[in-house]
């Protein structure tokens, strides 16, 4: 079966979660959990909202074993998925309430 480039190819993956910061330790984790995040290439939607464009659903399936290797095992984490069609159509409120693009998939495909 053979896909079009229309964006249904295409996947982006977010990565949300909700870490405890109560102690120092706890804080420690949250933020190497992060950093962690932005090493592997992805960028902060959101305080803890993280996404990368993954190419394919396969290709995605590297990054979920990383972050599971990373998970700081408190808290919650979840990954959702998204095609390209579906992260393209969601919309971004500033604080001026104008609509704006979230993202855009890369030109080009990051290899490492």
């Amino acid at each position: 079966m053979s896909y079009k480039t229309d964006g249904l190819k295409y996947m982006w993956m977010m990565v949300m979660f909700d870490l405890p910061t109560e102690t120092r330790q706890e804080r420690r984790a949250a933020s190497q959990f992060r950093n962690f995040l932005q090493d592997m290439g992805f960028s902060m939607a959101q305080y803890s909202v993280y996404v990368r464009f993954t190419g394919t659903r396969e290709n995605s399936q590297k990054y979920v074993r990383a972050v599971q290797r990373n998970n700081p095992c408190t808290g919650d984490v979840n990954i959702l998925f998204f095609t390209d069609t579906q992260f393209g159509d969601i919309i971004h409120l500033d604080k001026t309430d104008a609509p704006t693009a979230l993202a855009r998939r890369p030109d080009q495909l990051q290899l490492f």
